[in-house]
């Protein structure tokens, strides 16, 4: 596996894959493409797919295939995308993978990260959220803004995403272990599935995700 690899960021969502991903893609200079960043650009918009998705989101349900597919693939032909790139949040299912296979070819996954955490501390992490609702900064109730729930940086309000409500987590949890965590087995038989432990500081889990990704990356070369 060279610099610039195709990387899939497997794990339940709350479980610190945004933050992580950013600096993985940072260090192996690919682009982070994040579904849920997309996603949630086109509901702030109030296209008329971001409508559609925003039923869905709101009630902690995944996006239909069919509206998946054809951002990423949008996406995938952008030319930053052309020397690798590292996907966080797609795919969700193992009807996703194999049309990634089918959009990049069925060799050009180098990794599939699955970061674990355990889902009682995602539920208290993504329940415990607060997102400025002006640049999307991400505060927490442990770690709040400073002054009166106004965001720091730009001073928008400061408040719970609907799909944050704990009923609407817990779904999201459940859809996971139904649709997602087949993918595990998918590229399990690839040989390509690396479990990381999720658990510890930022800096701790990024230590990890590195010393996987080189080691492959070595035994690749």
């Amino acid at each position: 596996m060279t610099r610039g690899a195709r990387l899939v960021v497997l794990g339940k969502q709350g479980a610190g894959k945004g933050t992580q991903c950013v600096r993985l893609s940072h260090y192996l200079a690919v682009p982070h493409i994040s579904t849920g960043d997309m996603l949630r650009a086109a509901v702030k918009a109030g296209t008329e797919f971001g409508q559609l998705a925003k039923a869905y989101m709101d009630r902690g349900e995944l996006i239909p295939d069919d509206v998946i597919l054809g951002i990423v693939e949008d996406r995938l032909a952008e030319p930053d995308a052309t020397r690798g790139f590292l996907l966080d949040g797609f795919p969700r299912t193992t009807v996703q993978a194999k049309a990634l296979d089918e959009m990049v070819g069925p060799k050009a996954i180098d990794l599939a990260l699955d970061l674990e955490v355990p889902t009682e501390l995602v539920l208290q992490r993504l329940s415990s959220r607060r997102v400025c609702s002006t640049c999307g900064a991400n505060y927490s109730l442990e770690v709040p803004p400073k002054l009166n729930w106004t965001c720091d940086l730009c001073g928008g309000e400061v408040v719970q995403r609907p799909d944050d409500t704990e009923s609407a987590i817990r779904r999201r949890l459940d859809l996971y272990e139904e649709s997602t965590a087949p993918l595990l087995e998918f590229y399990s038989d690839r040989n390509l599935l690396s479990v990381v432990d999720g658990v510890g500081t930022p800096d701790e889990v990024m230590e990890r995700l590195v010393e996987v990704v080189d080691r492959a990356r070595t035994s690749a070369g």
